[in-house]
Protein backbone atom coordinates (compact mmCIF):
# COMPACT_ATOMS: atom_id res chain seq x y z
CA UNK A 1 0.00 0.00 0.00
CA UNK A 2 1.45 3.74 -0.81
CA UNK A 3 1.94 6.33 0.92
CA UNK A 4 -0.73 8.24 -0.68
CA UNK A 5 -3.44 5.69 0.40
CA UNK A 6 -2.02 5.03 3.83
CA UNK A 7 -2.25 9.64 4.44
CA UNK A 8 -6.27 8.56 2.99
CA UNK A 9 -6.60 6.02 5.71
CA UNK A 10 -5.29 7.35 8.71
CA UNK A 11 -4.20 11.14 8.30
CA UNK A 12 -2.03 12.45 11.09
CA UNK A 13 -2.47 16.31 11.89
CA UNK A 14 0.23 18.48 9.56
CA UNK A 15 3.78 19.57 10.73
CA UNK A 16 4.62 22.53 12.13
CA UNK A 17 4.75 25.47 8.74
CA UNK A 18 4.15 29.03 8.26
CA UNK A 19 1.60 29.10 5.65
CA UNK A 20 1.89 33.16 3.60
CA UNK A 21 -0.85 34.10 2.11
CA UNK A 22 -0.35 36.01 -0.70
CA UNK A 23 -3.54 38.39 -1.90
CA UNK A 24 -4.56 38.40 2.23
CA UNK A 25 -7.52 40.46 0.95
CA UNK A 26 -8.64 38.94 -1.79
CA UNK A 27 -11.73 36.89 -2.26
CA UNK A 28 -10.16 33.32 -2.54
CA UNK A 29 -8.55 33.67 1.02
CA UNK A 30 -11.73 35.02 3.10
CA UNK A 31 -14.33 32.93 0.45
CA UNK A 32 -12.66 29.88 0.36
CA UNK A 33 -8.89 29.39 1.77
CA UNK A 34 -9.47 30.15 5.60
CA UNK A 35 -12.83 28.58 5.97
CA UNK A 36 -11.24 25.69 4.40
CA UNK A 37 -8.11 26.04 7.31
CA UNK A 38 -11.11 26.10 9.87
CA UNK A 39 -12.72 23.15 9.04
CA UNK A 40 -9.26 21.43 9.06
CA UNK A 41 -8.25 22.57 12.43
CA UNK A 42 -12.00 21.65 13.11
CA UNK A 43 -11.08 17.85 12.60
CA UNK A 44 -8.11 17.73 14.52
CA UNK A 45 -5.22 18.16 11.17
CA UNK A 46 -3.53 20.87 11.93
CA UNK A 47 -1.29 20.86 15.01
CA UNK A 48 -1.02 23.81 17.02
CA UNK A 49 2.44 24.58 15.47
CA UNK A 50 0.66 26.30 12.23
CA UNK A 51 1.21 29.77 12.17
CA UNK A 52 -0.66 31.73 8.73
CA UNK A 53 0.31 34.97 7.73
CA UNK A 54 -1.45 37.24 5.03
CA UNK A 55 0.21 39.30 2.91
CA UNK A 56 -0.69 42.68 0.85
CA UNK A 57 -0.13 46.21 0.45
CA UNK A 58 -3.45 47.30 2.52
CA UNK A 59 -2.18 48.23 6.21
CA UNK A 60 -3.90 46.03 8.92
CA UNK A 61 -3.05 44.98 12.51
CA UNK A 62 -2.41 41.35 13.44
CA UNK A 63 -5.20 41.55 15.15
CA UNK A 64 -7.53 43.22 12.74
CA UNK A 65 -6.89 41.10 10.14
CA UNK A 66 -7.61 38.00 12.16
CA UNK A 67 -11.02 40.24 13.30
CA UNK A 68 -12.05 40.20 9.92
CA UNK A 69 -11.62 36.90 8.92
CA UNK A 70 -13.65 36.02 11.55
CA UNK A 71 -16.34 38.50 10.82
CA UNK A 72 -16.72 37.40 7.44
CA UNK A 73 -17.01 33.82 7.73
CA UNK A 74 -19.21 33.93 10.52
CA UNK A 75 -21.52 35.81 8.40
CA UNK A 76 -20.94 33.16 5.22
CA UNK A 77 -21.71 30.69 7.62
CA UNK A 78 -25.06 32.34 9.36
CA UNK A 79 -25.87 33.07 5.42
CA UNK A 80 -26.17 29.16 5.10
CA UNK A 81 -28.31 28.96 8.09
CA UNK A 82 -26.98 25.30 8.86
CA UNK A 83 -23.81 25.78 10.24
CA UNK A 84 -22.17 27.81 13.35
CA UNK A 85 -18.58 28.90 14.04
CA UNK A 86 -17.08 27.37 16.79
CA UNK A 87 -15.44 29.61 18.82
CA UNK A 88 -13.08 27.10 20.55
CA UNK A 89 -11.71 25.86 17.20
CA UNK A 90 -11.94 29.46 15.65
CA UNK A 91 -9.72 30.70 18.75
CA UNK A 92 -6.72 27.81 18.34
CA UNK A 93 -6.70 29.11 14.49
CA UNK A 94 -7.09 32.63 14.92
CA UNK A 95 -3.71 32.41 17.49
CA UNK A 96 -1.31 31.77 14.46
CA UNK A 97 -2.74 34.62 12.53
CA UNK A 98 -0.99 37.43 11.54
CA UNK A 99 -0.06 40.26 8.90
CA UNK A 100 2.67 41.38 7.22
CA UNK A 101 2.29 44.37 4.78
CA UNK A 102 4.05 44.46 1.73
CA UNK A 103 4.16 45.31 -1.91
CA UNK A 104 4.76 41.85 -4.09
CA UNK A 105 7.02 44.05 -5.96
CA UNK A 106 9.53 45.38 -3.51
CA UNK A 107 12.66 43.43 -2.29
CA UNK A 108 12.11 44.89 1.66
CA UNK A 109 8.20 42.94 1.74
CA UNK A 110 10.82 39.65 1.61
CA UNK A 111 12.96 40.27 3.84
CA UNK A 112 10.07 40.71 6.16
CA UNK A 113 8.55 37.35 5.50
CA UNK A 114 12.23 36.13 6.12
CA UNK A 115 12.16 37.55 9.45
CA UNK A 116 8.78 35.72 9.96
CA UNK A 117 10.27 32.20 9.17
CA UNK A 118 12.74 32.99 11.67
CA UNK A 119 11.19 33.52 14.55
CA UNK A 120 8.47 30.34 13.89
CA UNK A 121 11.13 28.08 15.86
CA UNK A 122 10.02 25.91 12.42
CA UNK A 123 11.66 26.36 8.98
CA UNK A 124 9.15 24.95 7.04
CA UNK A 125 7.65 27.30 4.72
CA UNK A 126 4.60 27.45 2.21
CA UNK A 127 4.00 30.76 0.21
CA UNK A 128 0.75 30.72 -1.44
CA UNK A 129 0.29 32.57 -4.26
CA UNK A 130 -3.87 34.01 -4.56
CA UNK A 131 -2.90 36.95 -6.41
CA UNK A 132 -3.46 37.94 -10.04
CA UNK A 133 -1.52 35.47 -12.69
CA UNK A 134 0.68 39.08 -13.45
CA UNK A 135 2.23 38.32 -9.89
CA UNK A 136 3.55 34.61 -10.37
CA UNK A 137 6.65 34.94 -11.77
CA UNK A 138 7.43 38.21 -10.04
CA UNK A 139 6.79 36.91 -6.88
CA UNK A 140 8.28 33.22 -7.13
CA UNK A 141 11.70 34.95 -9.03
CA UNK A 142 11.60 37.36 -5.60
CA UNK A 143 11.33 35.06 -3.46
CA UNK A 144 14.25 33.17 -4.51
CA UNK A 145 16.40 35.32 -4.59
CA UNK A 146 15.66 36.44 -0.88
CA UNK A 147 16.53 32.32 -0.39
CA UNK A 148 13.43 32.10 1.12
CA UNK A 149 12.92 28.69 -1.01
CA UNK A 150 16.23 27.24 0.03
CA UNK A 151 15.39 23.71 1.60
CA UNK A 152 17.33 21.53 3.99
CA UNK A 153 16.91 18.20 5.20
CA UNK A 154 15.02 19.35 8.13
CA UNK A 155 12.82 22.19 6.71
CA UNK A 156 10.85 22.54 3.23
CA UNK A 157 9.76 25.05 1.34
CA UNK A 158 6.83 25.46 -1.06
CA UNK A 159 4.98 27.44 -3.75
CA UNK A 160 1.12 26.28 -4.28
CA UNK A 161 -0.10 28.61 -7.54
CA UNK A 162 -3.43 29.29 -8.39
CA UNK A 163 -5.14 28.87 -12.31
CA UNK A 164 -4.54 29.91 -14.94
CA UNK A 165 -1.04 28.82 -15.86
CA UNK A 166 -0.66 30.91 -18.50
CA UNK A 167 -3.03 32.55 -21.35
CA UNK A 168 -1.88 29.94 -24.01
CA UNK A 169 0.88 27.48 -24.42
CA UNK A 170 4.01 30.14 -24.72
CA UNK A 171 3.10 31.83 -21.84
CA UNK A 172 2.83 28.62 -19.77
CA UNK A 173 5.82 27.12 -20.97
CA UNK A 174 7.21 30.81 -19.71
CA UNK A 175 5.83 30.49 -16.70
CA UNK A 176 7.09 27.11 -16.17
CA UNK A 177 10.68 27.91 -17.13
CA UNK A 178 10.92 30.51 -14.55
CA UNK A 179 9.37 28.58 -11.52
CA UNK A 180 11.74 25.90 -12.40
CA UNK A 181 14.72 28.93 -12.52
CA UNK A 182 14.09 29.06 -8.36
CA UNK A 183 13.50 26.04 -7.27
CA UNK A 184 12.73 22.00 -8.42
CA UNK A 185 9.45 20.44 -9.51
CA UNK A 186 8.77 18.70 -5.97
CA UNK A 187 8.24 22.10 -4.51
CA UNK A 188 5.54 23.45 -6.87
CA UNK A 189 1.70 22.82 -6.44
CA UNK A 190 -0.08 23.88 -8.70
CA UNK A 191 -3.66 23.86 -7.73
CA UNK A 192 -6.84 23.00 -9.04
CA UNK A 193 -9.72 23.10 -6.81
CA UNK A 194 -11.68 20.46 -8.65
CA UNK A 195 -9.46 17.79 -7.72
CA UNK A 196 -10.11 18.43 -4.11
CA UNK A 197 -13.78 16.91 -4.80
CA UNK A 198 -14.64 13.75 -2.78
CA UNK A 199 -16.42 12.76 -6.32
CA UNK A 200 -13.10 13.65 -8.76
CA UNK A 201 -11.08 11.54 -6.25
CA UNK A 202 -13.18 8.58 -6.36
CA UNK A 203 -13.22 8.51 -9.77
CA UNK A 204 -9.65 6.53 -9.63
CA UNK A 205 -11.04 4.40 -6.16
CA UNK A 206 -14.05 3.02 -8.43
CA UNK A 207 -12.25 2.65 -11.41
CA UNK A 208 -9.21 0.92 -10.08
CA UNK A 209 -10.70 -1.20 -6.91
CA UNK A 210 -13.63 -2.73 -8.90
CA UNK A 211 -12.94 -5.17 -11.66
CA UNK A 212 -16.04 -4.80 -13.03
CA UNK A 213 -15.71 -0.76 -14.24
CA UNK A 214 -11.85 -1.35 -15.64
CA UNK A 215 -13.47 -5.15 -17.64
CA UNK A 216 -15.38 -2.37 -19.87
CA UNK A 217 -13.42 0.73 -19.67
CA UNK A 218 -12.52 0.63 -23.07
CA UNK A 219 -13.38 1.43 -26.98
CA UNK A 220 -14.79 -1.82 -27.09
CA UNK A 221 -17.49 -0.96 -24.70
CA UNK A 222 -17.94 2.86 -25.14
CA UNK A 223 -18.98 5.00 -27.44
CA UNK A 224 -18.70 7.89 -26.12
CA UNK A 225 -17.60 10.33 -23.06
CA UNK A 226 -19.33 13.59 -22.03
CA UNK A 227 -18.12 16.12 -19.76
CA UNK A 228 -20.02 19.18 -18.56
CA UNK A 229 -19.73 21.76 -16.51
CA UNK A 230 -22.52 24.03 -16.38
CA UNK A 231 -23.31 26.86 -14.32
CA UNK A 232 -26.47 29.02 -13.66
CA UNK A 233 -24.65 32.57 -12.52
CA UNK A 234 -23.47 34.65 -14.53
CA UNK A 235 -19.96 36.83 -14.50
CA UNK A 236 -20.74 38.78 -11.42
CA UNK A 237 -17.80 40.88 -10.41
CA UNK A 238 -15.86 39.30 -12.70
CA UNK A 239 -16.28 41.15 -15.93
CA UNK A 240 -12.84 42.55 -16.66
CA UNK A 241 -10.99 39.28 -16.00
CA UNK A 242 -13.60 37.69 -18.55
CA UNK A 243 -13.07 40.07 -21.27
CA UNK A 244 -9.31 38.84 -21.47
CA UNK A 245 -9.87 34.92 -20.88
CA UNK A 246 -13.14 33.35 -21.50
CA UNK A 247 -14.77 29.89 -21.17
CA UNK A 248 -12.33 28.32 -22.71
CA UNK A 249 -8.97 29.36 -21.17
CA UNK A 250 -10.69 30.08 -17.94
CA UNK A 251 -12.07 26.14 -17.92
CA UNK A 252 -10.55 23.91 -20.18
CA UNK A 253 -6.56 23.41 -19.91
CA UNK A 254 -7.29 22.85 -16.63
CA UNK A 255 -10.71 21.92 -15.15
CA UNK A 256 -12.19 19.84 -17.69
CA UNK A 257 -8.98 18.30 -19.12
CA UNK A 258 -8.09 17.22 -15.28
CA UNK A 259 -11.43 15.30 -15.74
CA UNK A 260 -11.23 13.55 -18.65
CA UNK A 261 -7.65 12.80 -17.31
CA UNK A 262 -8.67 11.18 -14.42
CA UNK A 263 -11.64 9.07 -16.65
CA UNK A 264 -9.12 8.54 -19.21
CA UNK A 265 -5.71 7.76 -17.48
CA UNK A 266 -3.91 3.95 -17.69
CA UNK A 267 -3.97 2.57 -14.21
CA UNK A 268 -0.57 4.11 -12.48
CA UNK A 269 1.36 1.74 -11.04
CA UNK A 270 1.09 2.89 -7.93
CA UNK A 271 -1.01 5.64 -6.31
CA UNK A 272 1.76 7.88 -5.38
CA UNK A 273 2.08 11.45 -7.31
CA UNK A 274 4.98 10.36 -9.81
CA UNK A 275 3.27 7.56 -10.91
CA UNK A 276 -0.07 8.94 -11.05
CA UNK A 277 0.78 12.47 -12.51
CA UNK A 278 2.51 10.53 -14.75
CA UNK A 279 -0.30 8.76 -16.21
CA UNK A 280 -3.03 11.86 -16.24
CA UNK A 281 0.32 13.64 -18.50
CA UNK A 282 0.29 11.05 -21.00
CA UNK A 283 -3.39 11.11 -21.79
CA UNK A 284 -3.54 14.59 -21.89
CA UNK A 285 -0.66 14.51 -24.62
CA UNK A 286 -2.21 12.09 -26.49
CA UNK A 287 -5.22 14.31 -27.56
CA UNK A 288 -5.18 14.40 -31.00
CA UNK A 289 -3.28 18.08 -32.27
CA UNK A 290 -6.11 19.09 -34.95
CA UNK A 291 -5.42 21.56 -37.58
CA UNK A 292 -7.05 25.03 -37.39
CA UNK A 293 -9.78 23.93 -39.81
CA UNK A 294 -10.72 20.35 -37.61
CA UNK A 295 -10.61 22.93 -34.46
CA UNK A 296 -13.24 25.16 -35.98
CA UNK A 297 -15.07 22.48 -37.25
CA UNK A 298 -14.96 20.88 -33.60
CA UNK A 299 -15.37 23.40 -31.70
CA UNK A 300 -18.30 25.99 -30.54
CA UNK A 301 -18.30 29.41 -28.98
CA UNK A 302 -21.34 30.70 -27.14
CA UNK A 303 -22.04 33.98 -25.27
CA UNK A 304 -25.15 34.47 -23.24
CA UNK A 305 -28.02 37.39 -24.02
CA UNK A 306 -30.82 38.18 -22.11
CA UNK A 307 -32.96 35.71 -20.54
CA UNK A 308 -34.29 34.38 -17.35
CA UNK A 309 -33.82 31.73 -14.69
CA UNK A 310 -36.80 30.64 -12.35
CA UNK A 311 -38.61 33.18 -13.62
CA UNK A 312 -36.29 36.35 -12.64
CA UNK A 313 -34.96 37.97 -15.41
CA UNK A 314 -31.31 38.41 -16.22
CA UNK A 315 -29.10 40.67 -18.52
CA UNK A 316 -27.07 39.42 -21.35
CA UNK A 317 -23.10 39.17 -21.11
CA UNK A 318 -22.62 42.64 -23.01
CA UNK A 319 -24.88 44.43 -20.15
CA UNK A 320 -22.62 43.32 -17.33
CA UNK A 321 -20.22 45.38 -15.20
CA UNK A 322 -17.08 45.94 -17.17
CA UNK A 323 -17.92 44.11 -20.18
CA UNK A 324 -17.30 45.92 -23.80
CA UNK A 325 -20.85 46.44 -25.05
CA UNK A 326 -19.58 44.41 -28.36
CA UNK A 327 -18.11 41.71 -26.68
CA UNK A 328 -16.91 38.67 -28.20
CA UNK A 329 -15.62 36.90 -25.56
CA UNK A 330 -17.60 33.46 -25.10
CA UNK A 331 -19.27 32.24 -21.58
CA UNK A 332 -19.89 28.95 -23.62
CA UNK A 333 -17.45 26.48 -25.27
CA UNK A 334 -18.13 22.90 -26.62
CA UNK A 335 -15.45 21.12 -28.10
CA UNK A 336 -14.95 17.68 -29.40
CA UNK A 337 -11.71 15.58 -28.64
CA UNK A 338 -9.72 12.93 -29.31
CA UNK A 339 -7.41 10.45 -27.86
CA UNK A 340 -4.82 8.84 -29.71
CA UNK A 341 -3.80 5.92 -27.70
CA UNK A 342 -4.76 2.07 -27.44
CA UNK A 343 -7.84 2.06 -25.03
CA UNK A 344 -9.36 5.01 -26.29
CA UNK A 345 -9.03 5.15 -29.78
CA UNK A 346 -12.46 6.21 -32.09
CA UNK A 347 -14.19 6.97 -28.79
CA UNK A 348 -14.56 10.69 -29.24
CA UNK A 349 -15.12 13.02 -25.50
CA UNK A 350 -17.55 15.96 -25.56
CA UNK A 351 -16.57 18.81 -23.45
CA UNK A 352 -19.01 21.79 -22.62
CA UNK A 353 -18.65 24.71 -20.30
CA UNK A 354 -21.28 27.91 -19.95
CA UNK A 355 -22.24 30.57 -17.89
CA UNK A 356 -26.22 31.26 -17.14
CA UNK A 357 -27.27 28.01 -18.35
CA UNK A 358 -30.60 26.12 -17.00
CA UNK A 359 -29.16 24.49 -14.12
CA UNK A 360 -25.97 24.37 -12.28
CA UNK A 361 -24.49 20.82 -12.99
CA UNK A 362 -20.71 19.32 -13.22
CA UNK A 363 -21.02 15.28 -14.02
CA UNK A 364 -19.33 13.21 -16.63
CA UNK A 365 -21.37 10.47 -19.09
CA UNK A 366 -19.63 7.36 -19.97
CA UNK A 367 -21.64 6.30 -23.11
CA UNK A 368 -21.78 2.89 -23.75
CA UNK A 369 -22.56 0.93 -26.96
CA UNK A 370 -26.14 -0.12 -27.49
CA UNK A 371 -26.15 -3.55 -27.25
CA UNK A 372 -27.42 -5.81 -29.86
CA UNK A 373 -31.44 -5.76 -29.89
CA UNK A 374 -32.21 -8.07 -33.03
CA UNK A 375 -34.08 -10.38 -30.73
CA UNK A 376 -36.50 -7.14 -29.90
CA UNK A 377 -37.22 -7.08 -33.35
CA UNK A 378 -41.30 -7.85 -33.76
CA UNK A 379 -41.57 -5.48 -30.70
CA UNK A 380 -42.43 -2.18 -30.21
CA UNK A 381 -38.76 -1.69 -29.35
CA UNK A 382 -37.31 -0.62 -33.09
CA UNK A 383 -34.06 0.36 -31.37
CA UNK A 384 -32.61 0.50 -27.39
CA UNK A 385 -31.21 3.27 -25.80
CA UNK A 386 -27.26 3.33 -24.95
CA UNK A 387 -26.89 2.95 -21.64
CA UNK A 388 -25.00 5.40 -19.16
CA UNK A 389 -22.59 6.02 -16.59
CA UNK A 390 -23.16 8.97 -14.51
CA UNK A 391 -20.70 10.52 -12.35
CA UNK A 392 -21.80 14.01 -10.78
CA UNK A 393 -19.11 16.27 -9.44
CA UNK A 394 -21.51 18.90 -7.97
CA UNK A 395 -24.26 19.51 -6.80
CA UNK A 396 -25.69 16.34 -5.78
CA UNK A 397 -22.01 14.25 -5.85
CA UNK A 398 -22.76 10.20 -6.57
CA UNK A 399 -22.41 7.77 -9.41
CA UNK A 400 -25.55 6.30 -11.25
CA UNK A 401 -26.26 3.83 -13.92
CA UNK A 402 -28.68 4.93 -16.40
CA UNK A 403 -30.36 1.45 -17.22
CA UNK A 404 -33.20 -0.37 -19.54
CA UNK A 405 -36.00 -2.05 -17.72
CA UNK A 406 -38.83 -3.74 -18.51
CA UNK A 407 -42.01 -2.20 -17.40
CA UNK A 408 -44.29 -4.18 -15.95
CA UNK A 409 -47.25 -5.69 -18.00
CA UNK A 410 -47.70 -7.70 -20.73
CA UNK A 411 -46.54 -6.21 -23.57
CA UNK A 412 -42.68 -5.94 -24.03
CA UNK A 413 -42.21 -2.03 -22.82
CA UNK A 414 -38.90 -0.19 -21.19
CA UNK A 415 -38.45 2.49 -19.46
CA UNK A 416 -34.88 3.75 -18.01
CA UNK A 417 -34.06 3.67 -14.24
CA UNK A 418 -31.37 4.53 -12.12
CA UNK A 419 -28.93 2.55 -10.09
CA UNK A 420 -26.06 4.41 -7.76
CA UNK A 421 -25.36 5.89 -4.92
CA UNK A 422 -25.20 9.55 -3.70
CA UNK A 423 -22.95 10.54 -1.59
CA UNK A 424 -24.90 12.14 1.25
CA UNK A 425 -26.82 8.95 1.64
CA UNK A 426 -23.83 6.76 2.13
CA UNK A 427 -21.43 9.10 4.32
CA UNK A 428 -21.70 11.94 6.80
CA UNK A 429 -20.67 14.75 4.63
CA UNK A 430 -19.05 17.90 6.19
CA UNK A 431 -18.97 21.04 5.30
CA UNK A 432 -16.52 21.66 2.84
CA UNK A 433 -14.87 24.35 0.33
CA UNK A 434 -13.47 22.20 -1.92
CA UNK A 435 -9.79 22.98 -0.69
CA UNK A 436 -9.50 21.42 2.47
CA UNK A 437 -7.67 17.88 0.96
CA UNK A 438 -5.34 20.00 -1.30
CA UNK A 439 -4.20 22.28 1.37
CA UNK A 440 -3.62 19.41 3.61
CA UNK A 441 -2.02 16.95 0.94
CA UNK A 442 0.44 20.41 0.17
CA UNK A 443 1.20 20.93 4.25
CA UNK A 444 2.08 16.95 4.17
CA UNK A 445 3.95 16.80 0.64
CA UNK A 446 1.70 14.81 -1.10
CA UNK A 447 1.50 16.07 -4.74
CA UNK A 448 -0.81 13.29 -6.08
CA UNK A 449 -3.73 15.94 -6.87
CA UNK A 450 -1.61 18.83 -8.24
CA UNK A 451 -0.65 19.50 -11.60
CA UNK A 452 3.24 19.00 -12.87
CA UNK A 453 4.44 21.13 -15.43
CA UNK A 454 4.57 18.74 -18.69
CA UNK A 455 0.41 18.09 -17.83
CA UNK A 456 0.00 21.82 -17.81
CA UNK A 457 1.48 22.27 -21.14
CA UNK A 458 -0.05 19.36 -22.70
CA UNK A 459 -3.19 20.62 -22.10
CA UNK A 460 -2.78 24.30 -23.55
CA UNK A 461 -0.90 22.15 -26.60
CA UNK A 462 -4.40 20.73 -27.29
CA UNK A 463 -6.11 23.93 -26.79
CA UNK A 464 -3.88 25.81 -28.83
CA UNK A 465 -5.50 24.61 -32.20
CA UNK A 466 -8.97 26.40 -31.27
CA UNK A 467 -7.52 29.22 -29.74
CA UNK A 468 -5.79 29.74 -33.20
CA UNK A 469 -8.70 29.15 -34.77
CA UNK A 470 -10.80 31.83 -33.12
CA UNK A 471 -7.77 34.01 -33.61
CA UNK A 472 -9.42 33.97 -37.22
CA UNK A 473 -13.05 34.03 -36.39
CA UNK A 474 -14.13 35.44 -33.40
CA UNK A 475 -17.85 34.67 -33.90
CA UNK A 476 -20.34 34.03 -30.95
CA UNK A 477 -23.51 32.01 -30.95
CA UNK A 478 -25.80 33.89 -29.00
CA UNK A 479 -27.90 32.03 -26.40
CA UNK A 480 -30.53 33.30 -23.86
CA UNK A 481 -29.59 33.11 -20.25
CA UNK A 482 -31.20 29.91 -19.06
CA UNK A 483 -30.64 28.12 -22.49
CA UNK A 484 -27.73 25.07 -22.06
CA UNK A 485 -26.11 26.89 -24.58
CA UNK A 486 -26.45 27.73 -28.69
CA UNK A 487 -28.35 25.15 -30.94
CA UNK A 488 -24.61 24.65 -32.49
CA UNK A 489 -23.76 22.73 -29.42
CA UNK A 490 -26.54 20.68 -29.81
CA UNK A 491 -25.56 19.92 -33.32
CA UNK A 492 -21.90 18.73 -32.52
CA UNK A 493 -23.40 15.87 -31.45
CA UNK A 494 -26.28 15.57 -32.92
CA UNK A 495 -24.06 15.29 -36.40
CA UNK A 496 -22.62 12.42 -35.15
CA UNK A 497 -25.74 10.92 -34.02
CA UNK A 498 -25.35 11.29 -30.71
CA UNK A 499 -27.07 14.28 -27.85
CA UNK A 500 -26.55 15.42 -24.63
CA UNK A 501 -27.30 14.07 -21.67
CA UNK A 502 -30.35 15.71 -19.96
CA UNK A 503 -28.72 18.40 -17.12
CA UNK A 504 -30.09 18.18 -14.17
Amino acid sequence: MTHAIRRKSKAEPAPPTTLFLFGAHGDLVKRLLVPALYNLKRNGLLGDGLRIIGVDHNAISDEGFAQKLEEFIRNEMAGKGDHTLDPAVWSRLAKGISYVQGDFLDDSTYQALAAKIADSGTGNAVFYLATAPRFFSEVARRLGAAGLLEETPEAFRRVVIEKPFGSDLHTAEALNACLLKVMTEKQIYRIDHYLGKETVQNILVSRFSNSLFEAFWNNHYIDHVQITAAETVGVETRGSFYEHTGALRDMVPNHLFQLLAMVAMEPPAAFGADAVRGEKAKVVGAIRPWTVEEARANSVRGQYAAGEIDGKALPGYRQEDKVAPDSNTETYVALKVMIDNWRWVGVPFYLRTGKRMSVRDTEIVICFKPAPYAQFRDTEVDELQPTYLRIQIQPNEGMWFDLLAKRPGQALKMDNIELGFAYKDFFEMQPSTGYETLIYDCLTGDQTLFQRADNIENGWRAVQPFLDAWQQDSTVQRYAAGENGPRAGEELLTRDGRVWHRLG
